[in-house]
């Protein structure tokens, strides 16, 4: 028995030893033109998707959320199905070849629909940042809250990377009258992302960027159903819409998971000035296996109501205007939903110019 131990110890060693060395790293001088990104894998279910995502050929990969399904509030526990996760092949394979960012969403942050209120948010921080092997001495293990970001490329094809925590510092859920659903929380004082993280997102926002992809586990344009979504916040979303007005932000696009089926929404946000799209990939394992009629959403443009799936961003910064394909494929690396657009539809349209003539100067009292 005690020589069976020992096997298994080494199995487990070797197993997740292959995945310690991080994949390399980006070369800052070259535009990244490929970006895939998914949610919602159970790290003791096949997983068989992750073929089809080293085949669709990304130079990054981004875990959106609840990339295990923790559900715990012991520590020890949550470490080992991060274990569990990086022990099956697929996924250790990517970590080896592609680099890997991410957030996390409410069953790795540890208990369904946890906000600012989960008692054990710290330890399950230090956890999670050990999962993406974040050095010991950053300072992401120092400040509250997961939120990061990073520029890739050079400039004229620079791809900023936001990654938002809307789990550490959200205010609480209010419910229907019925209990069966989340009701819209209009309270001045409740928050989804914290006062720092939004003076962090203001600053990222001023970053200069051609295209940026900010990741939130949970949708941010779509509206109707029941779930959780920026609109059981409705003045979060509005701030975070009139901040990117405020800060002429061009290029934003928002990616996002949580909903076990694909979605792609838009919307004309008031001053924004240009649409935005919100491209929700769920789940690598947990989407629905047969067909089933999808969750209301207004801002709908196309939607993948069952099979595994992950999302694919692909840039053509070949063109004069670079065209930027929002897409997600199935496990069998079909594209299921794809929209095409040029990157000069998400800059703020020019205010209009007006020359005027004048020729003498009004009296001091009239000015």
């Amino acid at each position: 028995m005690r020589a069976i131990f020992i096997t298994v110890v080494a199995v487990v060693v070797l197993v997740t030893s292959a995945v310690a060395d991080p994949a390399p790293a980006l070369d800052p001088n070259r535009p990244v033109s490929r970006i895939a990104f998914g949610s919602c894998a159970k790290q003791n279910d096949p997983q068989p998707i992750w073929d089809a995502v080293l085949a669709a050929e990304p130079e990054l990969f981004l875990l959106t959320g609840d990339n295990i399904y923790g559900d715990t509030r012991d520590m020890k526990v949550m470490r080992e199905k991060y274990a569990q996760f990086n022990a099956v092949p697929g996924f250790a394979n990517l970590r080896r070849r592609v680099p890997l960012m991410g957030t996390w969403d409410d069953h790795d942050y540890g208990e369904n629909n946890a906000g600012g209120d989960f008692p054990v948010k710290r330890q399950s921080q230090q956890a999670m940042l050990d999962f993406f092997q974040v050095p010991p001495d950053s300072p992401r293990r120092a400040q509250e809250g997961v939120y990061h970001a990073q520029t890739f490329g050079p400039a004229g094809g620079r791809v900023q990377v936001i990654l938002l925590d809307t789990r550490y510092f959200r205010s609480p859920l209010k419910s229907t009258p019925d209990g069966k659903g989340i009701a819209p929380n209009n309270d001045p004082d409740a928050t989804m992302l914290g006062d720092a993280q939004w003076r962090w997102l203001t600053d990222q926002l001023r970053q200069p960027a051609e295209l940026r992809l900010i990741v939130s586990s949970i949708q941010v344009v779509s509206e109707g159903h029941g779930g959780e979504k920026w609109m059981n916040f409705p003045r979060e979303r509005r701030r975070l819409y009139d901040l990117i007005r405020d800060t002429h932000a061009n290029g934003v696009i928002f990616l996002s998971g949580d909903r076990h089926f694909g979605d792609l929404s838009v919307m004309e946000a008031p001053g924004v000035g240009y649409p935005l799209f919100d491209v929700t990939s769920s789940g690598l394992t947990q989407a629905a296996r047969r067909w089933r009629p999808l969750s209301p959403n207004t801002n709908r443009v196309a939607g993948m109501s069952f099979d595994p799936n992950f999302g694919l961003i692909a840039i053509d910064w070949q063109r004069d205007d670079p065209i930027v394909s929002l897409q997600i494929r199935d496990e069998s690396g079909d594209i299921r939903i794809n929209q095409k657009l040029p990157l000069s539809l998400l800059r703020p349209a020019a205010p209009a110019t007006t020359t005027t003539t004048t020729t003498t100067s009004a009296p001091a009292a009239q000015r």
